[in-house]
C-alpha cells in the first residue's frame, strides 16, 4: 500500500509588505561664487535600474558561472524589486527535478525555492517518494526573482529566465522532471492548457520524461485535490521504476 501524502491546513494568508520607498537624491549645497562644488552623486534608487540585455552564452556555462550569471542578471524588470535572486538548491546529479513558478515573499527573503508553509507540504511530497531536501532531488523555480506582490508571472519574465532553467536541466540530466503549478507547467510544455487537461499522463521536456501536478500551495487552499496529487506522484514514481 501506497504512503499518502499529508496535508496540513491552509494557513491565513499573509499580508502583503509594501516595498520600502527609493532613496531620495542627495541635494545639492550652495557654494559661494566663482567656485562651485560637485554634485554628490545619489545611489541608484531601484525603481530605475535599468534593463540590460540577457548574459549570452548561457547553453555553455557550468553551475558556478550559471548561478553567477542568474544572480547579477538584470534582463526584466523583477530586478528592481527583488532582495535576491533565487536560484535552485538540492542535489545537483538528482534523478529527480521538482519546477515550481516563482518566488514568494520567504523565498526572495532566504534565497532558496519553496519555503514556508507550501514548502514544508513539499517536503512531506517528496519523503512519500523516497526522497528529501538536498538528497535525490533538485528543486528550482521557473523565474529567479519574486514578481512584485506575489504576482503573476508575466510573459516576457518567463522568456527572460527560461534559458536559465533550461540550463539547469541540462547540467543536472534528470530522469524525471515534477513540474508544480501552472506558469510551471505552461512554460515547460509551452502550453496554454489548463492543469487539470495536462495531468495524468506523461509529457517531454527537452527529452526528460515530465509529469504535471498541482502547486503545493494550491493544495493548502484545496485538499481535496490531494488525491490528484496524490496520483501524479505515484505515476512519476512509476516512470522512474519502469
Amino acid at each position: 500500500m501506497g504512503v499518502r501524502v499529508f496535508l496540513p491546513e491552509a494557513p491565513a494568508a499573509p499580508e502583503p509588505v509594501e516595498a520600502p520607498e527609493a532613496p531620495e537624491a542627495q541635494i545639492e549645497q550652495a557654494v559661494p561664487a566663482p567656485v562651485r562644488a560637485e554634485r554628490p552623486v545619489a545611489p541608484l534608487p531601484a525603481a530605475v535600474i535599468p534593463i540590460a540585455a540577457r548574459a549570452t552564452g548561457v547553453d555553455g556555462m557550468d553551475w558556478d558561472a550559471l548561478e553567477r550569471t542568474v544572480s547579477a542578471c538584470t534582463a526584466c524588470k523583477l530586478c528592481r524589486g527583488r532582495t535576491q535572486t533565487v536560484f535552485g538548491v538540492g542535489d545537483r546529479q538528482a534523478d529527480w527535478l521538482v519546477v515550481g513558478e516563482a518566488p514568494g515573499e520567504n523565498e526572495d527573503l532566504q534565497g532558496e525555492p519553496f519555503v514556508g508553509q507550501a514548502g514544508k507540504l513539499l517536503d512531506n511530497m517528496l519523503r512519500s517518494l523516497g526522497v528529501a531536501r538536498g538528497r535525490g532531488v533538485y528543486i528550482a523555480n521557473v523565474l529567479k526573482c519574486r514578481p512584485p506582490g506575489n504576482r503573476n508571472p508575466e510573459p516576457d519574465e518567463v522568456a527572460q529566465c527560461e534559458p536559465f532553467l533550461r540550463r539547469q536541466v541540462a547540467l543536472i540530466q534528470p530522469r524525471i522532471i515534477l513540474a508544480m503549478g501552472r506558469f510551471a507547467v505552461q512554460s515547460l510544455l509551452q502550453s496554454s492548457d489548463p492543469i487539470g487537461r495536462l495531468r495524468g499522463r506523461l509529457h517531454q521536456y527537452n527529452g526528460v520524461p515530465l509529469v504535471v501536478t498541482y502547486h503545493p500551495a494550491y493544495l493548502l487552499r484545496n485538499l481535496p485535490d490531494k488525491a490528484k496529487a496524490w496520483a501524479d506522484l505515484c505515476l512519476a514514481r512509476s516512470v522512474l521504476q519502469g
